[in-house]
């Protein structure tokens, strides 16, 4: 194991014995956010969006860590967020300036990874991660995220 992946194996730790005792979602939410934005160097701006129960095919913005954004609802299909949920995969997007359908939340994010999350087969939201490198997300973060979005699921959403 490299010293990032280390690193990630400790964060889901404390994530984890968080969760154990945490009774409220939206706080535990966003103490993921500020965990992972703090923690990690290249994340730097982590959110959750959620399917909206009125509208399956929308995603509103629910706890986050970083510059407030105007993107606070997305149709599925719209953006990486949108094409994530569409899609129903992770998306990691190196180059964010090399896609069509990217909706800027700031000219200085240059690379993003959006994970969903499922209680059974049903979408219910995603994490998205920005990040002001370009290529920064290696398959180890591929990995830590999606067992992350697991946890998620399996202690909030369950």
């Amino acid at each position: 194991m490299n010293e990032m992946e280390l690193k990630f194996e400790q964060i889901l730790g404390d994530i984890i014995r968080f969760l154990q005792t945490s009774k409220d979602r939206d706080s535990a939410l966003f103490y993921i956010c500020d965990t992972l934005k703090r923690e990690i160097d290249h994340y730097d701006w982590v959110g959750f969006y959620l399917v909206d129960d009125s509208d399956k095919r929308m995603l509103y913005l629910g706890p986050y860590a970083g510059a407030a954004t105007e993107h606070v609802r997305i149709p599925f299909g719209k953006g990486i967020c949108g094409q994530a949920a569409e899609k129903r995969r992770t998306l990691v997007i190196q180059d964010v300036s090399a896609e069509g359908n990217y909706l800027s939340c700031s000219p200085i994010v240059k690379s993003e990874i959006v994970v969903p999350i499922f209680r059974g087969d049903e979408l219910i939201g995603e994490l998205d991660i920005d990040s002001h490198k370009l290529s920064p997300f290696t398959a180890a973060d591929n990995r830590f995220t999606v067992k992350l979005c697991q946890l998620v699921a399996e202690h909030l959403f369950s």
